[in-house]
């Protein structure tokens, strides 16, 4: 049992009634019924009809009040219309969870809707939890309960193993638990969950986090209908060591509305999710196949503390191929000590044990060369992961035994370590493999990216997962701010920019550049105008008070021409910097998850190349150094081709400002857009050039 006794009740009942129950086991009503029957249910199945005396053998009842006692859980298989007398008479009978099969609510529209929500309140009073409307309901394999009328039991049953899904799709989630039983992968338990009017699949993820025997949680979602719940469950995954392998459906492009930021063009829909999902644990995957491999590789249990690989081969070209797909996905492949080379090649000198380790076809007519080459990469190689190809050598029932006898030891010896074989042959000589904990798979570059998976769990789990530090205390404007206001409240937060005045004369202006020293920078200030060089409301590199007060009249004219109903309020004069790395860091307020950061490289190509990377708020510095070193363009920050390494920790320290600003700003921010932020060399700082905060406007 869990700390969800509803969900408990739903997934583990010990008596489940079926209303609307059918003789015809076809039918909606009755395949639940032939299913449990078939599979040897131990609890008591309770049909309810009144029309039948029996249903499929088993006695009948006329309805919910003449159940011989309170069913843990209910499948409620009536038309919609019958559904409110139904919810009312098994709360009265003191029933705790049903699983609505019924359509016809949410999926339908506003009066749909509207007969949903008066349902979960109906339920409520009665202290009833729902699963659905409009859901093809949950199995669990470990005590035969199929409270479910999916037609992918006709072809067969799912296997008992520690593979849990979590899908609010029905048919896509028995979907998942067929390609698992296809595969022969154990998978318990499925709970799809429909409408999710009541129960989401963020609950059934944490009942999975808190089971005895789940260990592995699929998940399939579409929308994330209430996150804070989802991501505590996704935390508590976490906290009980159980990968969640998340596949997240409808990955639209960013609305218009976020087109006017920089920043949320960068942070679609899908790439907040990501993001976010990746940050509290999960392993998003973007298709079946892939959720299946790592899946697998996950419910051995086996998690290795180094993050690489080695792999064994008879075959040189397939060893080019791990390699490749090695290298494309960043799973480190260090090369054999020299020491265990030289030894190596006095056993076999035309070997190449470099890594890849190549034995050859010699392999063949000498299978200890197998075994140690295998035992010197476990050894003295120390890699986290062992990938053999051996095609359809390993699946000859000829040479099974013997590659089992030189393998089987090293299994034993190395219970913490991944022994993997890239294999072709009869399955059931492969599944021999498995059974002695030797994963098997077809495709080496598929094999390469699910012990990438595991290993990359396994060295997270030695890294403690850090606290979030506090939000600032931010008062925000009622209104969107110009930027020298912008720039005020941002400084106070510790997110410095380049010197600056606000002014409202070309004469304040030039006495202002000539306080802080040429060349400066001359812009507009309007909360109207956001992006202001769109309209020609900025002018760089002013070298005297000449070219301040010919720039000041030129964009005025600009400025009323292209933007004459804008509020003018004055104009910002800006030390010109130079010498450093243009960067660009944001916030965007994600409907669903809350503020997101952003950070990149700076320029016009940043939208185009979509180099970024992106974290939810608010994160410490350290968060911040890794986000700024994860992007592909992070060595010109380090200092390529000779150039000044530029601060990163004067980087990181903004960033982390920025998340703990935009947290503790509340749900009227919309955006922030830093672009561009200059990160000077090493030691120097960075400065925000141009600041953008775009509110919502409304009462404070």
């Amino acid at each position: 049992m869990t700390s969800l006794p509803d969900i408990d009740g739903l997934l583990a009942p010990k008596s489940v009634a079926i209303i609307g129950a059918s003789d015809d086991p076809t039918r909606i009503g009755g395949r639940p019924i032939a299913a449990m029957l078939r599979s040897g249910y131990k609890g008591r199945i309770l049909p309810v009809n009144p029309k039948r005396e029996t249903v499929q053998g088993v006695p009948c009842y006329a309805s919910v009040a003449d159940l011989p006692e309170a069913p843990d859980a209910a499948l409620i298989a009536v038309p919609a219309k019958l559904v409110p007398e139904t919810i009312t008479a098994l709360g009265e009978k003191g029933c705790k969870a049903a699983t609505l099969f019924s359509a016809g609510f949410a999926e339908t529209g506003a009066d749909g809707e509207a007969a949903q929500r008066d349902l979960v309140a109906l339920a409520a009073q009665h202290g009833l939890r729902l699963l659905g409307p409009n859901t093809l309901g949950v199995y669990n394999v470990d005590i035969g309960y199929y409270g479910t009328f999916s037609s992918s039991l006709d072809t067969g049953y799912p296997l008992p193993g520690n593979i849990g899904i979590a899908s609010q799709s029905g048919a896509f989630g028995a979907h998942l638990g067929a390609l698992a039983r296809d595969r022969r992968l154990g998978s318990s338990i499925l709970m799809t969950t429909g409408n999710e009017a009541d129960i989401s699949v963020a609950d059934a993820i944490r009942w999975m986090a808190e089971s005895d025997t789940t260990q592995v949680i699929c998940a399939y979602m579409e929308a994330i209908n209430d996150a804070p719940a989802f991501l505590a469950a996704l935390d508590a995954a976490r906290t009980a060591g159980k990968p969640v392998f998340a596949l997240k459906a409808g990955r639209s492009a960013v609305g218009s509305q976020a087109a006017a930021s920089h920043t949320a063009s960068l942070t679609g829909d899908a790439a907040v999710a990501d993001a976010v999902l990746k940050d509290h644990g999960a392993i998003v995957v973007r298709d079946p196949q892939t959720m299946m491999d790592y899946a697998y590789v996950a419910s051995k249990r086996v998690f290795p503390k180094s993050h690489s690989l080695g792999v064994i081969t008879v075959s040189g070209g397939a060893g080019i191929v791990t390699s490749d797909e090695a290298e494309r996905i960043g799973f480190p492949m260090p090369a054999m000590p020299e020491a265990a080379q030289s030894r190596l090649k006095e056993i076999l000198p035309y070997a190449s044990p470099a890594n890849p380790l190549d034995c050859t076809a010699q392999a063949l007519n000498d299978p200890s060369l197998l075994e140690t080459f295998t035992r010197a990469a476990l050894e003295e190689g120390g890699y986290g992961a062992i990938l053999s190809f051996l095609t359809y050598v390993a699946g000859s029932p000829a040479l099974c035994e013997t590659i089992l006898e030189a393998t089987r030891p090293l299994r034993e010896a190395y219970p913490d370590r991944i022994i993997a074989f890239c294999a072709l042959g009869d399955p059931e000589v492969l599944r021999r493999y498995d059974e002695a904990g030797i994963l098997v798979f077809d495709d080496p570059c598929r094999a390469a990216r699910a012990l990438d998976m595991a290993c990359r769990l396994g060295a997270a789990r030695e890294r403690a997962v850090r606290e979030r530090p506090g939000a600032l205390d931010v008062d925000l404007p009622s209104a969107t701010p110009n930027e020298a206001e912008a720039q005020r409240l941002l400084g106070e937060a510790g997110i410095p920019a380049a010197p600056q005045d606000a002014v409202k004369s070309a004469e304040a202006a030039t006495a202002a550049a000539d306080r802080m020293g040429y060349p400066v920078v001359l812009k507009i200030l309007s909360p109207d105008i956001l992006h202001k060089s769109d309209i020609g409301a900025v002018r760089l590199n002013l070298r005297d008070a000449d070219a301040v007060r010919e720039a000041y009249a030129a964009i005025e004219e600009a400025v009323a021409k292209k933007a004459p109903a804008a509020r003018i309020e004055g104009m910002l004069v800006a030390k010109q910097l130079s010498g450093g790395v243009e960067c660009l860091m944001g916030v965007s307020r994600d409907p669903t998850f809350g503020p997101v950061a952003v950070f990149g490289l700076g320029g016009i190509f940043v939208e185009i190349l979509n180099d970024v990377a992106m974290k939810p708020c608010p994160f410490d510095e350290e968060t911040a150094r890794e986000m700024i070193l994860s992007i592909r363009g992070a060595g010109i920050l380090q200092g390529a081709r000779g150039q000044a390494p530029a601060d990163i920790d004067a980087l990181a320290r903004m960033l982390s400002n920025l998340s703990r600003f935009a947290a503790g700003a509340g749900e009227r921010l919309v955006s922030i857009d830093l672009n561009p932020v200059v990160a000077m060399p090493e030691g120097e700082g960075a400065f925000a050039l141009d600041a953008v905060i775009e509110v919502e406007e409304g009462a404070k």
